[in-house]
């Protein structure tokens, strides 16, 4: 099958995605605080390659040029992120005038060479002051990210229009404060339910900040997803696949669609209710979102496991089901990335739906100056594929953005997990367009259509 710009329309929004923390470096420049990542990565054990971000991909000094590369490449939008301790450094408080002006001078640059900003107010890193309070475990930090994105919103709000609340917040919550293998760190039922609460809170109160500061403004939030799969069809397994659906899927869509938590296939989530919650909170969750950001990458496959703590759920790993794999150990499915558009296109309350990341990490090479990554190039294809068939039977997706711009630092993988369309040299910090960013160009600039 052969795919052209053309076919999904002159309003279709093509992006490629960074996050500060992951790209920027610059880790203590110009007045920035500390967040919770660096802390995180000074801890031994915890990043696979034994690196840190402090330097990264440089974007703090080389956002130019980056952006530049994404607007050769064909792309109409950037998609970034702020960096809250660069902004506040001490999470509430005085507001950093240099963190400020940073970011004017990216979004500037954006709208001089035509590519569309699109802002996530949160993608990961807490500032280390508010976790020593508690983190996403303390209701204060609701309120310190309402402030947040009230600053946020009255600095950029007169240039940018659309903006992205959270960053896959069952993400963060799951790894960092369940699972302990990602930022702050925190294990345990005790973190994790309060962390999920505060989050959904904080996911709807600044979402009306931005309703409320920046006119004519389109606002979303993004979430991870995979479709789920159970291993057989025996009822123990169909109940356990349903469980993962309602956290990996269900566990923040649904509260800010008016629905509450979706403790009828989790009953553990009416904790909750018992001991996080204030009365008035119900009324808090739901917020009316312009649209939904789809951060799809791979699916799931679950079987009943009575051994696991809470969930009684464990994954069959994709290496042991012989199919396609990216160096990661995800499996490649475009049909998981259309099984999820459909699910999440369902809902009554989903206006529009965007692909706000989608992308694979492979073992690159350069080569004389080239990096032929045909696998990368084929998962786009397909994933692309996937969201066309999807949009043709009425889902309504209006964009795909690519991750990443630039490899970067991918969080506790460290450097080795290769993700971007630009291959970069951490050493020397030179930038090459891999074939991958090669064939985007194509694609976007070229009137023909690109086949298999």
């Amino acid at each position: 099958m052969s795919i052209s710009r053309d076919d999904f329309g002159d309003d279709f929004k093509w992006g490629v995605v960074i996050s500060a923390f992951q790209n920027e470096g610059a880790h203590d420049a110009d007045g920035k605080g500390l967040s919770i990542w660096d802390t995180f990565t000074t801890r031994k054990g915890k990043i696979r390659d034994k690196t840190d971000a402090r330097h990264a991909c440089d974007f703090y000094n080389r956002y130019r040029e980056d952006i530049l590369l994404a607007k050769q490449m064909g792309f109409n939008v950037f998609r970034f992120s702020l960096a809250w301790p660069r902004i506040i450094p001490e999470g509430t408080g005085a507001v950093n005038r240099a963190g400020i002006d940073f970011y004017h001078r990216v979004i500037d640059y954006c709208l001089e060479l035509g590519l569309e900003p699109y802002v996530t107010l949160y993608h990961w890193d807490l500032p280390h002051a508010l976790e020593q309070k508690g983190g996403w475990c303390h209701r204060g930090t609701v309120h310190a990210f309402e402030n947040f994105a009230t600053i946020c919103a009255q600095a950029f709000g007169h240039k940018v229009k659309n903006w992205i609340i959270l960053n896959e917040p069952f993400g963060f919550t799951s790894l960092g404060y369940m699972l302990g293998v990602h930022a702050p760190g925190k294990f345990g039922l005790s973190y994790f339910l309060p962390a999920v609460h505060h989050v959904a809170l904080a996911q709807a109160e600044g979402a009306r900040v931005i309703r409320a500061e920046v006119p004519n403004a389109r606002i979303g939030t993004t979430y991870s997803c995979s479709h789920i799969i159970p291993y057989t069809q025996s009822e123990q397994d169909v109940r356990a696949a349903a469980r993962a659906d309602a956290l990996f899927n269900r566990l923040f869509i649904e509260p800010a669609l008016g629905m509450g938590y979706p403790s009828d296939a989790f009953p553990l989530l009416k904790r909750i209710e018992r001991r996080y919650a204030l009365w008035r909170d119900w009324d808090k969750l739901p917020f009316d979102f312009d649209f939904i950001g789809i951060q799809n990458y791979f699916p799931l496959v679950v079987r009943y496991n009575p051994f696991m703590p809470y969930v009684q759920v464990s994954e069959v790993k994709a290496r042991y089901r012989s199919v396609p794999l990216t160096s990661l150990g995800w499996e490649i499915s475009g049909t998981g990335m259309y099984n999820i558009l459909k699910q999440f296109g369902a809902y009554e309350g989903v206006k529009e739906l965007m692909v706000t990341e989608s992308g694979a990490a492979f073992d690159d090479n350069l080569l004389g100056g080239n990096v032929a990554d045909e696998n990368r190039i084929a998962y786009f294809k397909e994933y692309l594929e996937a969201v066309l068939k999807a949009k043709k039977e009425g889902v309504p997706v209006t964009g795909y953005f690519a991750w990443t711009l630039t490899d970067n630092f991918e969080w506790a993988e460290g450097y080795k997990a290769r993700f971007g369309l630009v291959h970069v040299d951490f050493a020397t910090q030179q930038r090459t367009i891999k074939a991958s960013g090669h064939w985007f160009r194509q694609l976007l600039l070229q009137p023909e259509s690109v086949g298999r």
